[in-house]
């Protein structure tokens, strides 16, 4: 098997959200061409392959899709440019790579699974959240090969809504724009008290503010907000969506859009981790944690699965949706090596603890 193959291929196949079918088809034919004992395209169409006939499950779940802006793809001084290389074709083909050379193992299975539609509204993850029953969960996003990550902030979208009688701009009465940039105020206000003792970035609420409109009929003003935030543990969306109606009071209406989806934080003191941990040693790493301050499909599976999971994968995630998207090549080398390495130990590991 050549290093790259599956991942120049993979990342060769343009599929911009909404338009994975082709990627997927590709990459259904690789992991059939890896000798994968099943590789198919299921309900809602997703890329899915599976090593192993075991009871034990260990779920790997990468994205398949990407942001649209198609980049050119290329190799130079062993760097693979092209849209996905990182976010997060890479992180999939290294899954891909790595359980083709564990294979499979007694008691076992290796799923492996391109999902559609990460970069909207995680229609593929929503599928098979209720499918599987792992063990063990790996998701697939790009933090570097020597990196494991923990933790995805969670997010909440929301339209503050203000509507007010017309009046004559000679009446002194506020408007239903000045309403609404005081709500935003006050908004802003609550966060920036809510932060002040938070060091860390992943426990803080991160607020933005991501348009506003007006708009008035001669009979009524309308002024809309456009709020996102990304969320800690400590706060689900539903009290995030609970204290924007206290802040706001009576001045307006908060209309929640969109999928909300809470934080979530990763065990560390798990066989998973531990795993991993030797892996990156294995080749010459020093293993380090990170949380991060976006979302990922870790946030849709991980409450409903509750088993032992990470985050994982090959690449810079500060290149993710930028014209200048690439891997090295190298690096993605190192984490099919680490990942390989990773399932060979957590297999040993509990089948000797099952065994004593």
């Amino acid at each position: 098997m050549d290093d790259f193959d599956t991942l120049i291929g993979l990342v060769s196949q343009y599929s911009p959200s909404g338009e994975e079918r082709r990627a997927v088809e590709w990459l259904v034919e690789r992991m059939k061409s890896l000798k994968y004992d099943e590789a198919y395209i299921d309900e809602v169409g997703n890329a899915v392959g599976v090593m192993g006939k075991g009871s034990k499950q260990v779920v790997l779940l990468g994205h398949i899709d990407t942001v649209s802006g198609e980049i050119k793809v290329r190799v130079e001084d062993n760097v693979l440019f092209g849209r996905g290389s990182v976010d997060a074709k890479g992180p999939l083909a290294c899954f891909v790579d790595a359980v083709a050379q564990v294979g499979a193992k007694d008691d076992w299975q290796f799923i492996v699974i391109g999902a559609i539609e990460e970069e909207r509204n995680s229609e593929g993850a929503r599928f098979i959240v209720n499918q599987y029953k792992p063990a063990f969960a790996i998701i697939g996003e790009p933090n570097h090969w020597d990196r494991i990550a923990l933790g995805y902030k969670g997010s909440a979208w929301a339209n503050v809504i203000v509507k007010r009688a017309q009046n004559h701009t000679a009446s002194g009465e506020e408007t239903a724009a000045e309403i609404a940039v005081d709500s935003w105020l006050k908004i802003k206000e609550y966060v920036n008290q809510f932060n002040e003792d938070k060091k860390r970035v992943f426990d803080q609420l991160l607020l933005t503010l991501r348009g506003i409109d007006s708009s008035q009929d001669g009979f009524e003003q309308q002024a809309t907000l456009k709020v996102g935030v990304r969320l800690p543990v400590e706060v689900s969306p539903e009290d995030w969506y609970a204290k924007l109606n206290e802040i706001i009071k009576e001045d307006a209406i908060v209309e929640p859009t969109g999928f909300a989806i809470p934080a979530w934080g990763c065990e560390k003191n798990t066989q998973l981790v531990r795993s991993f941990l030797s892996g990156i040693r294995s080749q010459g790493g020093e293993p380090r944690f990170v949380y991060k301050t976006g979302t990922a499909d870790l946030n849709i599976v991980a409450p409903i699965w509750k088993c032992p999971a990470v985050v994982y994968g090959p690449g810079d995630s500060t290149l993710d949706h930028t014209p200048k998207e690439h891997i090295e090549l190298e690096e993605y080398a190192k984490a099919v090596q680490v990942l390989s390495s990773t399932l060979n130990k957590l297999v040993i590991t509990v089948e000797a603890q099952s065994n004593a």
